[in-house]
């Protein structure tokens, strides 16, 4: 990687990931490629600069999970390096391209996109983004909040999610869709992840789901009948880790799509991305119970009700910009049901311990017969954590 220009390092340039960003004004050597999507910010490295304490690049900590590795170089820019690299086409370079020229600001800056031909084949190396001072993903803020004393108020946020993702969504959907063809069957994925997660999903939880099947196929019922509106270019995994709040408010980054759908059509109902962000709510509800203990009953009251605000902003903003055809609310439940599958699906292959979190909304929405059953009963308990 050091081949990719002839300027010597000097000591500020103590890494590679500062070096590359040293470098990205200029053309790279082959087999490199640089594509750009707006100037990078200005790197000053008097003497002074020296003395400041700040380093000229870092980590982002252990306590951050990421499936690839990111660098924060001088405090203003991220390198996100793609581990392995992504064989191209991949969706961030196109949708990060879109939406600067569409004019939406509400994401990490994008600045760059490191390219290669590995093998004979072009792929991306890493995406060069703004540093976003204080920034914290939505697995710290968003439980800091359903977890909060004051958790009945604790729900302001959930109106600048919606205007955010509406706001996104409005920018995607002028992005012209690829021609021919309706997208994949929606209810025939629903249904294939409804009988997956049920054939993955063992012990009490399997069982439990098995007496709710009848249910839980009612409620995605609705995709085999309803016309599903326009389709637009969507995120694809939007949920709260993908919001940060930071000292400028909030921001959605991300735009890899979802790494546990195979082949998913980038082009779906706005409705998609709304239900996934609806559920992480519930999601952050659940950790909320199960690592603050907050009383469940009080955990539900506050998702339900931060989802109703994120809902009426959302679809306030749509409205105001003259495009309440975008979203199908009927879509909505079905896709939050299926998304729930979905979870239980990566929980099985990827992250067995995250089990209890769709199993604990899946409880809410689809409660004992009993009406007078504790809520505290709703509590999923995950056999690997007892057993840590």
């Amino acid at each position: 990687m050091i081949s990719l220009g002839e300027k010597p390092l000097t000591g500020r340039d103590r890494g590679l990931t500062t070096a590359l960003v040293g470098l990205l004004d200029e053309d790279p050597p082959p087999p490199f490629a640089v594509r750009r999507f707006r100037p990078l910010p200005t790197f000053s490295y008097a003497s002074g600069d020296l003395h400041t304490g700040a380093p000229g690049e870092r980590g982002f900590g252990p306590h951050v999970d990421q499936t690839n590795h990111s660098v924060v170089v001088a405090e203003k820019v991220v390198v996100k390096w793609l581990t392995p690299p992504a064989p191209l086409p991949h969706p961030a370079p196109e949708l990060l391209a879109h939406l600067v020229e569409a004019g939406f600001n509400d994401t990490a800056p994008p600045y760059a996109a490191l390219t290669a031909e590995l093998d004979g084949r072009d792929h991306l190396l890493a995406l060069v983004t703004g540093y976003l001072p204080g920034a914290r993903d939505g697995w710290e803020w968003c439980v800091d909040q359903a977890a909060s004393p004051e958790r009945a108020g604790a729900t302001a946020f959930a109106t600048p999610l919606g205007r955010l993702a509406a706001d996104l969504h409005l920018a995607l959907a002028t992005l012209p869709p690829p021609p021919g063809g309706a997208g994949p069957d929606l209810a025939e994925r629903a249904a294939g992840a409804l009988a997956e997660a049920m054939e993955l999903t063992g012990g009490d939880d399997g069982e439990w789901l098995a007496t709710r099947s009848a249910a839980l196929r009612r409620d995605l019922a609705p995709l085999d009948l309803l016309p599903t509106g326009p389709r637009i270019r969507i995120h694809g995994d939007l949920h709260v880790g993908q919001i940060l709040r930071w000292d400028g408010g909030y921001a959605v980054i991300d735009f890899d799509g979802n790494p546990t759908v195979a082949g998913a059509d980038p082009y779906q109902p706005a409705a998609r991305d709304v239900a996934q962000l609806t559920t992480s709510l519930e999601h952050v509800a659940q950790v909320a119970i199960r690592r603050r203990s907050t009383p469940p009953a009080e955990a539900a009251a506050w998702a339900a009700a931060a989802r109703a605000a994120l809902m009426s902003a959302y679809r306030a903003r749509l409205a105001e910009r003259g495009r309440p055809d975008l979203l199908d609310d009927r879509l909505i439940r079905p896709f939050e049901v299926e998304q729930e599958c979905r979870e239980l699906i990566y929980a099985a292959r990827h992250l067995p311990r995250w089990r209890y979190a769709p199993m604990g909304v899946l409880h809410t929405w689809y409660p004992e017969e009993n009406p007078e059953q504790d809520p505290e009963q709703n509590i999923v308990q995950d056999p690997e954590e007892n057993n840590a």
